[in-house]
């Protein structure tokens, strides 16, 4: 299995290349050459694995043994999942009018990210300790993605973590767990500006290829590889507690509803889908709609800015995974891709041709979610089951509240279906303790663990990046002196 560039400018590498990169060295994403095609007997056998048994199969395929032999994989995977509060590490709440939440939330930092993260890190020192290797890892987060990375490499020897968050643009929960890790490892750096003004000077390092290999940079943003693989399970997992049975022919189709920033899990949710299983995906926003555009209208454009909303860890305007999920639809086309992504960064509009445009929309449904929506959706689920939802989870659960009964051709599998009739799972990707100011907002009460209560007693560690500052300057200045101490 090797992996190669979006773009088609950079060398072909294999599993621990992928792991150890940021950005492909043309600017591309690395993604497998080859997309295993799974049929219906090894879908049947796997309908019965658990959540950390279809991780174990899906990371196989994509990592060869004589890389990480499987029995050392799967040791790995399990120490991962070995802090996760629930017993199945994930778990499904089947609740009234058909919603079905895949709660992917039971890590230690109480987002999904912990999932693939949790798994990365210890793939991660599986390679360092063999090659007795130092990494420096860049994160930029919107909000759950630097809590989950510090957690996975906390106090780790061959590991630092250098993290970029938004200054008021995260929760104050989100932002203490990652700036009350006091650990010599852990570098946070509280920048003044958005999601999407952080990732630039983490583009800016990545792309000085001599500086970025001098000091071993990688990143943990889910332009890694690993953080895309170890989400595919969650469409497998999702499709085998919803469907009905799998002794129909064709098998049952299940819609999957994904709240969407960056567009990771989508990816992995279109990969999933390319592998044979059967599925119909929709990827939901906040107002923060480029990918709801791109999806009705070809228009991968950019707003005049980024909207700060209720669902924050999706106020994101440049959700990079796309590239991915269009090489996909080309068809590993990675010279189209090349141009039109040139193009993008260029003017930063995009309006995809027409060919590729009907593939995604095959692909894809879409909706997208105000801040009233979320709200909306967040007091009738309560009022209906007592259940709270974070706002992440509420888009989903607005898309399900609003779908109209309505036809559909699944693009893979040729079989007709009523969306009505079909199962639905909304996926959660965060716990709604996070987001105390929203639930308030919904007039609802906020459930909060104790472990979550403490944070606000303890010590923070942070760094200020004000406006005017060279961040990139600032970041190759505390890289260059952690380096002198090794």
């Amino acid at each position: 299995m090797e992996y190669v560039s979006t773009r088609g400018g950079a060398r072909a590498v294999d599993f621990e290349g992928a792991l150890f990169s940021g950005y492909a060295a043309d600017g591309g994403l690395f993604m497998p050459q080859r997309i295993p095609s799974l049929d219906r007997d090894t879908l049947r056998r796997w309908s019965s694995l658990s959540y950390p048994g279809l991780v174990k199969e899906l990371c196989s395929l994509f990592i060869p043994a004589e890389l990480v032999p499987r029995n050392a994989l799967n040791e790995l995977i399990d120490r991962a999942f070995s802090r996760f509060r629930h017993k199945d590490v994930v778990r499904l709440s089947r609740l009234k009018d058909g919603l079905n939440v895949l709660e992917l939330w039971h890590g230690v930092t109480y987002a999904f990210k912990d999932l693939s993260l949790s798994c990365t890190g210890q793939f991660l020192q599986y390679f360092l300790e063999k090659k007795q290797k130092h990494v420096n890892i860049l994160v930029g987060t919107s909000g759950d993605t630097g809590s989950s990375a510090i957690e996975s490499v906390r106090g780790q020897k061959n590991v630092d973590i250098f993290i970029l968050l938004p200054k008021g643009f995260c929760t104050q929960i989100q932002e203490l767990q990652m700036t009350t890790v006091i650990e010599d490892n852990v570098h946070v750096f509280a920048a003044h500006g958005n999601s999407d003004e952080i990732d630039e000077p983490i583009k800016e390092l990545f792309a000085d290829v001599d500086f970025a290999g001098k000091y071993n940079l990688m990143s943990l943003n889910s332009i890694n590889w690993s953080r895309i693989m170890v989400q595919i399970p969650h469409y497998f997992y999702a499709y085998f507690q919803c469907a009905p049975s799998l002794d129909t022919t064709p098998l049952p189709v299940v819609e999957i509803v994904v709240p969407t920033g960056g567009g990771g899990n989508i990816t992995a949710g279109c990969i999933a889908q390319k592998m044979g299983l059967p599925i119909r995906l929709v990827t939901v926003v906040n107002s923060n709609d480029i990918i709801h555009r791109t999806v009705q209208h070809g228009d991968f454009s950019l707003a005049e800015s980024v909207k700060a909303t209720l669902a924050s860890a999706m106020d994101i305007q440049e959700p990079y995974n796309v590239e991915r999920i269009l090489w996909l639809l080309s068809g590993s086309d990675s010279r189209l891709i090349k141009t039109l992504m040139e193009q993008f960064n260029v003017s930063k509009r995009l309006k995809l041709p027409e060919d590729l445009h009907r593939k995604l929309s095959e692909t894809l449904g879409s909706c997208s979610a105000s801040d009233e929506d979320i709200v909306g959706a967040m007091r009738r689920c309560w009022e209906e089951n007592q259940y709270l939802l974070c706002p992440h989870s509420a888009v989903a659960a607005h898309y399900h509240y609003s779908q109209p009964h309505r036809a559909f051709l699944h693009p893979k599998f040729s079989c007709f279906s009523l969306l009505s009739s079909i199962p639905r799972c909304c996926l959660a990707p965060a716990s709604a303790a996070k987001f105390q100011d929203a639930m308030l907002r919904a007039n609802l009460v906020p459930q909060i663990p104790p472990e979550i209560t403490a944070l606000t007693a303890m010590e923070t560690r942070s760094t200020p990046l004000e406006r005017g500052r060279d961040w990139a300057q600032v970041l190759r200045g505390r890289i260059e002196a952690v380096a002198q101490q090794w």
